[in-house]
């Protein structure tokens, strides 16, 4: 069978009514007669099967291998067939009353810093079909040459966990962050090591890079920023009255910063005259896909939990089976697939299902429901049955055999997946809560989560601060520094929807698919719940689609 075969076998799976595994789908691209393996396959599944299995087509393989009926190749059914659609296309209402299509094209403003309002930037599927009630006939144009694909892995540290907790791990990690982000900003300073500064005579220029060890105001209102290297420590005094002290206000302990200035008389401080983070390139130029394909990004999925929305789910899956969904040919799930047990005071009250186990084989029963062509690639959250420290590795065994739907990559929070030459940045975004936290409400929040994005970006790290709600595992290597800038960046974690522009790199929160649980509400958390984000890869525009 040429090398399209396994796309064509899709495509006649989804014409005959059926969706497949993509390892049943390797067995019959790789049988010797395809064609008639595929029929086999269809004769003896169950009639009301949705899901081709692998142990479907190993039972086929098995009883053609023992038989001399076969197909002649001239009667090969995994032809092309047009596209069908049955997708719900009716029209949404806009605020003056009039018709308008169901969607909007995220079209960004000069400035960089949009969050559309949700009831403008969705397609609202009123009445959600269940997985049964599906028409799938087609997968529109998605049946393209495999070769044109193209999906990369980087930063996945999975089974490369070298840290054992003790002490000189943490100096490891540390010492690696500042010798890896400080690098991007030694050529913007005269820099010095702090046992160096400190010998210098009163009156000195100095400049200094250097982890920020505290952050606090003296008694005249002014700052005091205490920056360590490998050497030691100096203090850096930033005057309220300069044009930069509002950027104090933006800075978190551990993050790598470089400062400049004049060292006082008696040369035990020194006079802030600029601070500069590694921050991204404002002159950098995202890369784009060479054809039209598209990425569906989500998360927090949180299977197992009551009001896990499985109505909106099960709109999902249809809607990628519609000729709008044609060029969706990727799904990227940022953590907490599952709700997880006992994460949270009580949450036992609020599980829809109580063992971990059962909550991953029901998450990958409905991933199931996904067109099986689709690339997926998922990493874990803080939910997940993984370690909580970051970075944390993909699943072990036990649960990549349970998660077998699609054959879907599993990989390391954080980690780096590129698309057709577009880079994705995929973080579930724990640390966002301290972002949030500790800036003002004007600089980040959770009605505006990408704005907190913009934040990790500049600092060049997806989780700066160590010691607060965000845990760091040490390794010998720092794997939540952002050393490459992605085309996009990819959180979840906080429930709610936001994306925008930062130096032309697309952020995106992507929402959840949770209604507002008890706890949620104690906290004053209402989510953004049954939100796809839709990117274009060839143009990085976003459309938002709305299942709840």
């Amino acid at each position: 069978m040429p090398l399209e075969g396994a796309a064509r076998i899709v495509d006649e799976l989804t014409s005959r009514g059926y969706n497949a595994e993509r390892e049943a789908v390797t067995l019959i691209a790789s049988a010797e007669n395809p064609a008639a393996v595929l029929e086999r396959v269809v004769e003896d599944v169950a009639e009301d099967a949705l899901v081709v299995r692998t142990d479907h087509v190993e039972t086929a393989l098995s009883t053609e291998s023992s038989s001399n009926d076969s197909v002649p190749q001239s009667a090969d059914p995994v032809g092309e067939h047009p596209p069908v659609s049955t997708g719900d296309n009716s029209p949404s209402v806009n605020e003056s009353g009039t018709q308008s299509p169901g969607e909007t094209k995220g079209s960004l403003p000069p400035d960089d810093r949009s969050r559309p309002a949700t009831d403008q930037a969705s397609t609202t599927v009123d009445s959600p079909r269940s997985t049964s009630d599906v028409d799938r006939s087609s997968t529109g144009n998605r049946s393209v040459d495999p070769e044109l694909r193209s999906l990369e892995i980087d930063g996945d540290m999975t089974g490369e966990s070298t840290g054992t907790g003790e002490y000189d791990d943490f100096v490891a990690v540390f010492r690696d962050r500042l010798e890896r982000l400080g690098s991007k900003l030694k050529g913007r300073v005269n820099h010095r090591p702090a046992t160096a500064i400190q010998s210098m005579p009163g009156g000195s220029e100095a400049g200094m890079v250097g982890l920020v060890n505290d952050v606090r105001s003296t008694a005249s209102g002014h700052w005091l920023i205490e920056l360590e290297d490998a050497t030691g420590t100096f203090p850096w005094l930033v005057m309220k009255d300069r044009e930069y002290a509002d950027l104090v206000e933006e800075l978190l302990c551990d993050e790598v910063l470089a400062m400049e200035g004049t060292l006082s008389d008696d040369a035990g401080i020194a006079f802030v005259d600029s601070m500069y983070f590694p921050d991204v390139p404002r002159t950098r130029e995202p890369s784009t896909a060479d054809r039209h394909v598209q990425a569906a990004l989500i998360s927090d999925v949180h299977v197992g939990s009551e009001e896990f929305m499985e109505d909106a789910w099960n709109a999902f899956a249809d809607w990628l089976y519609t000729e709008e969904a044609d060029h969706v040919e990727y799904l990227l799930i940022a953590g907490d697939m599952v709700e997880g047990v006992g994460v949270y005071p009580n949450q036992d009250e609020e599980l829809e299902i109580v063992d971990i186990y059962e909550q991953y084989e029901t998450f990958n029963e409905h991933l199931k429901s996904v067109p099986g062509d689709i690339e997926i690639v998922m990493i874990p959250g803080n939910h997940d049955a993984v370690r909580l420290a970051e970075p944390q590795p993909g699943f072990d065994e036990n649960l990549r055999n349970i998660m077998s739907a699609h054959d879907a990559r599993i990989v390391s929070n954080p980690s780096t997946v590129t698309l057709e030459g577009v880079s994705v940045l995929m973080y579930h975004g724990v640390s966002l809560d301290e972002v949030i936290a500790e800036l003002p409400e004007e600089k980040a929040s959770y009605d505006d989560p990408h704005k907190a994005m913009y934040h990790l970006l500049k600092k060049r790290h997806v989780a700066p601060q160590f010691g607060g709600h965000t845990r760091l595992a040490p390794e010998e290597r720092d794997y939540l520094v952002i050393e490459d800038v992605p085309d996009i960046f990819h959180t979840g974690h906080v429930h709610k929807l936001g994306f925008g522009k930062y130096h032309n790199v697309l952020a995106i929160n992507s929402g959840c698919w949770q209604a507002q649980t008890d706890f949620q509400k104690s906290v004053n958390i209402d989510p953004d719940a049954g939100y796809a984000p839709i990117v274009d890869l060839d143009t990085l525009d976003v459309t938002v689609q709305k299942f709840s």
